[in-house]
């Protein structure tokens, strides 16, 4: 029970520091075209990646993504030694990114993790192969749909605006950044949230299996041998732990997101978070666990592409670029190098 609690309480480490990491992604353009001040965006973001569990719940009706992260690890490879390994991993990356203002994804890291301690304790058959190259292969995906959706919305919005007289259309946008970065608020919160929810639920499974004909002594909380069963307590505090990292800020990484990649008035703010917004809800409903960094990166370059290319700063999109692939070999590696850790101690 002792280690089932610490992968749990790890799990929604893991979370406030995604809310903390990931928070420029939601409130980077409203902070930077001064729509809000940091402190009344983080509130905002904060609120509506907890509005998001009361729409995964009772529009979507269920948990998709995090059925689609439960299936990282193959079933008969998961142990709580692997999954606290995984952890331990993606929260080290997570700091030392944040701690360099690099905008790598969570998600990512946490699959990153979760694979390579798996590897380490059952070899390549230990991991869903199909279910990781989806994943990966959407590290390239997510941006350059969002680079699409990007210009898309940005096109049809300059054509829906024309009319719109220059000092009537910025105060417009502004308002109109309120609703967009509510929504992207929202489906952050739907996407990465969901991702501990799939981690948590494993580990339930795991303990329940290895209880065997005890399992029914198990406190209510502890019962889950499916993840459709999965108790209301995990999703409630997976989203809550994550409103609350978000409310705690992520000023480093805002910098990156918010002016070094392309300078946003408020109408090419609004169309950057509507754009990412629009890629995040299509990959939820597809049960795609995406990058909301690598999604909403590939929304500013789009945007700032239809300006004019030159408007882009390419080199600091190459350095993110690179920085995302490097990010799931080296949690792997992190977590292979923790899971050799915690077995020298006896735990494997």
């Amino acid at each position: 029970m002792i280690l089932l609690i610490a992968v749990i309480v790890l799990a929604f480490i893991f979370d406030y520091i995604n809310g903390f990491h990931d928070a420029a992604n939601s409130i980077a353009t409203v902070v930077t075209t001064r729509v809000l001040t940091p402190v009344q965006a983080v509130i905002w973001a904060a609120f509506f990646n907890f509005v998001a569990f009361f729409i995964a719940k009772y529009w979507y009706g269920s948990f998709g993504i995090a059925d689609t992260v439960s299936k990282v690890v193959t079933e008969g490879s998961v142990t709580l030694t692997v999954i606290l390994a995984g952890l331990i991993a993606a929260i080290t990356w997570n700091l030392i990114t944040w701690r360099f203002g690099i905008p790598s994804s969570s998600s990512h890291t946490l699959i990153g993790g979760l694979a390579g301690a798996a590897i380490v304790h059952g070899g390549l058959t230990a991991i869903n192969i199909k279910v990781i190259s989806i994943i990966i292969a959407f590290i390239f995906v997510a941006p350059f749909v969002g680079m699409v959706a990007g210009m898309a919305v940005t096109i049809i919005s300059l054509h829906l605006s024309r009319g719109v007289k220059p000092r009537h259309a910025e105060p417009l946008f502004k308002r109109l950044q309120l609703f967009s970065s509510a929504w992207l608020s929202i489906n952050h919160g739907l996407n990465d949230s969901q991702k501990v929810m799939g981690v948590i639920g494993i580990a339930l499974i795991y303990y329940n299996m290895q209880a065997g004909a005890d399992a029914a002594a198990l406190p209510d909380w502890v019962r889950l041998t499916s993840m459709e069963d999965i108790h209301d307590w995990v999703p409630f505090t997976c989203f809550t732990a994550i409103a609350l990292g978000t409310m705690s800020g992520g000023w480093k990484i805002m910098k990156t997101m918010g002016n070094k990649i392309t300078k946003l008035n408020a109408f090419e703010g609004f169309c950057t978070q509507m754009a990412s917004s629009i890629t995040l809800y299509f990959t939820e409903h597809y049960h795609i666990p995406v990058s909301t960094t690598h999604t909403i990166t590939g929304a500013i370059m789009g945007v700032g592409s239809v300006k004019r290319l030159s408007a882009v700063r390419w080199g600091v999109t190459v350095d993110l670029i690179w920085a995302w692939i490097v990010t799931i070999p080296i949690s792997a590696l992190l977590a292979a190098i923790v899971y050799w850790i915690l077995g020298a101690f006896g735990l494997s």
